[in-house]
């Protein structure tokens, strides 16, 4: 198979990560926080990812695509990522899936490996029967958007606006009257 750039498109491996794969992990969302335009955002050391996606608790769970061969051993790193979390509806009284990030490294778009990403959230959205799969993309991400609306045929959700408190912010509503 061939991408519209004329690559040839190559199979993609993806499975999930496990606590050996933390320096790809980091490695990756520093990848993306450049690409976003946020490097200085990206607090994440590789102590905080081992305690909140592999501890007692796990908060998050993350899939990382590979080129074959997907050993660790064979020196080639994952080429993309997903980090999701599960959440839950009111509305439909069913968990949901939501989509926290998700990356390819720029030379390996068009390649499938954001749609075989997908797949693979779609398969464990159905696992854990959530009724919603959902993520947020920057307004400026035209690619993205593109991607998401055309090929996905996500709905966007105009009428919602992402709101968040940080840390600071956290910590003010301990003195809300």
């Amino acid at each position: 198979m061939e991408s519209r750039s004329g690559e040839k498109k190559q199979a993609v491996i993806v499975r999930d990560a496990t606590p050996d794969d933390i320096k790809y992990i980091l490695q990756l969302v520093v990848d993306l926080a450049e690409y976003e335009k946020a490097k200085e955002s990206a607090k994440a050391t590789p102590e905080l990812l081992k305690k909140n996606l592999f501890g007692e608790t796990p908060y998050g769970h993350t899939l990382l695509a590979f080129l074959p061969p997907a050993h660790p051993e064979s020196g080639k790193g994952p080429i993309g990522i997903a980090l999701y979390f599960f959440n839950f509806s009111t509305w439909t009284g069913r968990p949901g899936l939501f989509l926290e990030d998700l990356y390819v490294k720029p030379e390996y778009r068009n390649l499938g490996v954001g749609k075989t990403l997908f797949r693979r959230l779609g398969e464990i959205a159905q696992e854990k029967d959530c009724a919603r799969l959902d993520w947020s993309v920057l307004k400026w991400n035209q690619p993205s958007i593109d991607f998401y609306a055309k090929k996905l045929k996500a709905i966007p959700m105009g009428e919602w606006m992402g709101m968040r408190l940080e840390e600071e912010g956290i910590e003010r509503l301990k003195s809300l009257e």
